[in-house]
C-alpha cells in the first residue's frame, strides 16, 4: 500500500499534536463541569450524575472499542472519530442548557474519551515492544499538557466572556485535532493475527491486568471525585471565581504531566515500578484528607498539586504495565478492557461524592477519600510485583 512509503519521521511530533488537541477540548468541560451544573441550579447529586456519566459510557464502550481496532486494525479511524465527538459535545453545551441533555452530551464525551484505548496503542506501535512504559509515558505527558492548556485557556474564557465560551473554544479546538487526525500514520502489520474469542478471554482473565485495572479504578475514583468533581465546588466556598478554578486545575495537573514524563521514562527503571505506584496513592491519599482542613485558596492549590503528583506517578505506571507483557495483537483489547475498569471509578467517584455531600457534607466526603488513597497504596504494596527494573532502550527507529 502507498501508505507504507510516507516518510515517517513526522509519526511522533504530529500523534503528540494530535493528543494535544484531543485533550485540551475535553477538559475545555470536565474541571467545570461541577460547578456549571450548581451554577444551572442542580444539587451536588445531580452534578456527580452529570460528571460520572463521562466514566460510564467509558466503562461501556472501551472494551468493544479495543475489540474491534484488534479485529480489524484501524487504530486511526476510531482517534478520528474520537476528535469528532468532542468537537459535537463541545458544541452541543454551548447550545443547552437542559440537564437531560447535558447528562446525554456528557456520555457523548465518555464514548470519545474511549478512543484513547487506540491513541495509547497506535503511539506505543511506534516504540520496540519492551519500551512501552516508556512510549505510555511520553503519550501520557501530552494527555496531561493537553488538560492543563484545556483547563487554563477555557477558565480564562469563562471569566471573561462566560461559562459558555469556554465550551465553544472546545468545540474549535475538537475540529483541529479532528483536521490533524486525517495525517495520522497507521502502523500497518499486514500478517499481523487478528483478536480470537479465545485471545478476548486470555485478555479477560489475564491476572496482572485484572489487578492493575482494580487499582486503576481506585485512582479514578479519587480523582474523578475531587479535581475533576468536587474540589472546585470547595474552592468556590473559599471565594474562587472562575479564573481561580482554572487556576487550581493547573496546580493540579501541571505535577500529573512532569510525573508522568519522568515517571515512566526514568523514574520506574531507576527506582521500580511498585514504588512509584505506592508512593503516587500515599501522596493521593495524605493530600485528599487535608482538603477540608485548609481554609485558603492557596494552600489549597499546594495540596492538590501535591496529589497530583501522585496521580502522575501511580496512574501512568499502572498503564503501562496494562500492556506491556501482551502480545500486540491482543493490546487494544487489553488497554480496552484496563480503560473500561478504570471508568467505573469515574462514575462511582464523583456520585459517590455527590451523595455524600447531600446526605453530610463535602469535608466527610473528603476525609472517606483520604482514607480510601492511603488504602490503595497498602492495595499496591500487596499487589504490584517487585521487578527487576529495565534499562530505557533507544527510540526505535523512526
Amino acid at each position: 500500500m502507498a501508505i507504507n512509503k510516507i516518510p515517517s519521521s513526522y509519526r511522533i511530533p504530529l500523534f503528540c499534536a494530535v493528543t494535544l488537541l484531543f485533550w485540551m477540548s475535553m477538559y475545555t468541560s470536565v474541571p467545570i463541569m461541577a460547578p456549571y451544573v450548581e451554577f444551572l441550579g442542580g444539587s451536588h447529586q445531580l452534578a456527580g450524575w452529570i460528571v460520572g456519566m463521562y466514566g460510564i459510557s467509558q466503562m461501556l464502550l472501551r472494551i468493544p472499542v479495543g475489540i474491534m481496532s484488534d479485529r480489524f486494525h484501524k487504530r486511526k479511524l476510531f482517534i478520528t472519530f474520537g476528535l469528532f465527538f468532542t468537537a459535537i459535545g463541545g458544541l452541543g453545551l454551548w447550545i443547552t442548557k437542559d440537564f437531560t441533555w447535558i447528562l446525554v452530551l456528557r456520555a457523548l464525551a465518555g464514548a470519545a474519551a474511549a478512543t484513547w484505548v487506540d491513541f495509547t496503542v497506535l503511539f506505543t506501535s511506534y516504540y520496540k515492544h519492551e519500551e512501552s512504559t516508556k512510549a505510555i509515558g511520553t503519550i501520557s505527558f501530552f494527555n496531561s499538557l493537553g488538560q492543563v492548556l484545556g483547563i487554563l485557556s477555557a477558565g480564562w474564557a469563562a471569566d471573561a466572556m462566560g461559562w459558555e465560551a469556554a465550551f465553544v473554544l472546545g468545540a474549535l479546538l475538537g475540529l483541529l485535532g479532528f483536521a490533524g487526525s486525517f495525517f495520522l500514520i497507521e502502523k500497518i502489520e499486514p500478517d499481523a493475527p487478528k483478536i480470537t474469542l479465545r485471545g478476548i478471554s486470555d485478555v479477560a482473565t489475564d491476572r496482572t491486568l485484572l489487578f492493575v485495572s482494580l487499582l486503576a479504578i481506585l485512582s479514578q475514583v479519587l480523582i474523578f471525585a475531587t479535581v475533576f468533581g468536587f474540589t472546585p465546588v470547595y474552592a468556590t466556598e473559599l471565594g474562587a471565581d472562575k479564573f481561580s478554578l482554572s487556576l487550581l486545575s493547573l496546580f493540579a495537573n501541571v505535577p500529573v504531566a512532569i510525573a508522568s514524563l519522568f515517571g515512566g521514562r526514568k523514574w520506574a527503571a531507576k527506582y521500580g515500578e511498585k514504588r512509584m505506584v505506592v508512593s503516587g496513592f500515599l501522596l493521593m491519599g495524605i493530600f485528599t484528607f487535608t482538603i477540608p482542613f485548609t481554609h485558603h485558596l492557596w494552600l489549597l492549590m499546594i495540596t492538590q498539586a501535591i496529589a497530583g503528583f501522585g496521580r502522575g506517578l501511580s496512574f501512568t505506571l499502572l498503564m503501562g504495565m496494562s500492556i506491556k507483557h501482551m502480545p500486540a495483537e491482543k493490546r487494544a483489547t487489553a488497554m480496552g478492557f484496563f480503560q473500561a475498569i478504570y471508568g467505573l471509578g469515574m462514575f462511582v467517584g464523583p456520585v459517590l461524592m455527590g451523595v455524600i455531600g447531600d446526605w453530610f457534607s463535602l469535608h466527610e466526603g473528603f476525609i472517606i477519600l483520604g482514607v480510601l488513597g492511603v488504602f490503595s497504596a497498602l492495595l499496591s504494596q500487596w499487589f504490584v510485583r517487585s521487578k527487576p527494573a529495565i534499562p530505557a532502550a533507544k527510540t526505535a527507529a523512526l
